[in-house]
């Protein structure tokens, strides 16, 4: 039989609450089942305390074969979980479960495209793609990756609940391939720019190098998520009520869920490319670099990775994992099938 998801969502923050605090505090949002109650009052911090365990590396380590045994044991354990919260093998398959299944379908997610491989893989793209490159074709080389590693990463973690099977319409792969190809040509713009028109002037140079990036990257990251997830817009997504009932398919909400999931991944980016620039810019001032100029380029680098892997788990706190909308913000026919006054969805991730 196959795992019940929702099911044992309903028992996550009772399994979780040892792992994580001591004390009574209501833990994060994207873990929990609309039925758990005190959903909507439930605070930043909590949501980060569980993403910084869910996104431990060492979870990329499992196999598909461990990942349905944790699913297994989190299924025999559903009728004793009250007598098991301490058990620590039962804390290990849900972080496990959490980090590499979809919350929609049940299905193992790619390795690469799991939570715990957002930081490790992109960190590196990152830095390669914020390198001062010389000439645009390894720009646009590395732009090219970084995009595509996260117009997949868009693709694989999206709202699957009107589109369960294996099978990818033809129409989310030219907008996938759409993403990459319109964000990438956005991503290089400043260093097309800075190369052909301002390389002899500090000014310009100051301007394209290390201000205009911040806002048009996180716009191109931002823009690679809507795009990605484009087939939200157009066919919607599931929202449900408190007790997990489908009460109907809405645009509405899926196009809040993508405009909450971009704007986290805005953030990210942003963060990212302007905190080593103004470190940069502030140790460009000061006499250790005058007299060790060379370390200023891995200080950056390293100043790069940090603030990515510092920024993923607080960005993908922003929204609750389970997002919330209000019965008279959706459409006609969702309102008249329910009297419910708050519905709930899968942001996506």
């Amino acid at each position: 039989m196959e795992l019940n998801v929702n099911q044992w969502r309903r028992e996550q923050m009772k399994l979780m609450k040892p792992l994580l605090v001591d004390c009574d505090m209501l833990l994060a949002g994207y873990m929990l089942h609309p039925t758990e109650p005190g959903t909507a009052r439930l605070s930043f911090f909590p949501r980060l305390f569980q993403w910084l365990d869910v996104l431990d590396p060492t979870t990329l380590l499992a196999s598909n074969k461990e990942i349905e045994n944790a699913q297994t044991l989190l299924q025999d354990s559903l009728p004793s979980l009250k007598e098991t919260v301490k058990d620590e093998k039962i804390k290990e398959a849900l972080k496990l479960t959490l980090s590499s299944v979809h919350p929609d379908t049940g299905d193992v997610l790619p390795t690469i495209f799991r939570a715990s491989a957002f930081t490790p893989l992109a960190a590196p793209l990152a830095v390669a793609m914020l390198l001062p490159h010389k000439g645009m074709k390894p720009a646009v080389f590395w732009q090219f990756l970084f995009q595509s590693y996260s117009a997949g990463y868009n693709l694989a973690n999206r709202n699957k609940t009107t589109c369960k099977d294996e099978k990818i319409p033809l129409k989310q792969v030219l907008l996938s391939v759409g993403a990459v190809s319109y964000t990438t040509c956005l991503g290089v713009f400043p260093q097309f720019v800075m190369n052909r028109y301002v390389s002899n002037n500090p000014a310009a140079y100051t301007v394209f190098r290390k201000i205009l990036p911040v806002p048009v990257l996180a716009l191109a990251s931002a823009l690679n998520v809507a795009i990605v997830r484009g087939f939200e817009f157009d066919k919607g997504i599931e929202v449900v009520d408190e007790n997990g009932n489908v009460v109907g398919i809405s645009q509405l909400a899926g196009t809040k869920a993508i405009k909450e999931t971009a704007l986290s991944r805005a953030v990210l980016v942003g963060a990212t490319v302007a905190a080593p620039n103004i470190l940069v810019s502030y140790l460009q001032r000061t006499n250790f670099i005058s007299k060790f100029p060379l370390a200023l380029a891995p200080i950056r680098h390293i100043m790069t990775a940090f603030v990515l892997g510092l920024m993923v788990p607080i960005s993908f706190s922003l929204y609750p994992q389970t997002g919330k909308i209000k019965r008279s913000n959706l459409e006609p026919s969702i309102q008249s099938a329910t009297t419910e006054e708050d519905l709930y969805y899968n942001r996506g991730l």
